[in-house]
């Protein structure tokens, strides 16, 4: 019955204490990605972009 209890005690205490700090972990993690990065340099750069397209 100890184990069980013991468990019970841990996944609280993970739950309490670390599911806060997992979740902005895991966010900063998905922001920092490259692809997210390039994406948000795009959307703010867009407005400075002139109407000009490419011509040949």
């Amino acid at each position: 019955m100890k184990p069980l209890v013991y468990g019970a005690v841990l996944a609280l205490l993970w739950l309490v204490f670390g599911l806060p700090l997992a979740t902005p972990a895991a966010a900063v993690s998905a922001a920092v990605q490259p692809v997210t990065v390039a994406f948000a340099a795009g959307l703010l750069a867009r407005p400075h972009l002139t109407g000009r397209r490419w011509t040949r």
